[in-house]
């Protein structure tokens, strides 16, 4: 089933329109980051060591606000554990999980179509 610009237009005209609350929700989760913290956190709940490995080349800056924008828009859950040492756990919730199941068919395609489209820049 395909839909259209016009089509979502249809249904809301100022649809990812400059302003649109969409605009803002496609930039947290489509962003360079965003969508590789929330493949990352697709594999299951995650501790800070091993998120920052699974997403290589983040910084620890980066990560930490990348989070935290993930977790203001309700994608993502943090769990801090009373332990010493301090024990912070990442996960997606049930929005989360359901935008991944649409987010990973769109990331397939990319990881079967980066070599070509990138060689024909070449």
């Amino acid at each position: 089933m395909s839909v259209s610009l016009a089509d979502l237009r249809g249904r809301n005209p100022e649809i990812f329109t400059d302003g649109c609350p969409t605009r803002t929700v496609l930039d947290h989760v489509m962003g360079k980051w965003g969508v590789l913290v929330l493949l990352a956190l697709s594999d299951g709940t995650q501790r800070w060591g091993v998120l920052r490995r699974n997403v290589a080349g983040i910084s620890e800056k980066m990560l930490a606000s990348t989070l935290k924008t993930l977790e203001g828009d309700g994608l993502v859950l943090r769990t801090a554990y009373p332990e010493v040492p301090p024990r912070v756990e990442y996960a997606l919730t049930d929005r989360g999980r359901d935008l991944m199941t649409r987010v990973i068919p769109l990331m397939e395609w990319v990881a079967d179509n980066a070599d070509d489209i990138v060689a024909r820049r070449d």
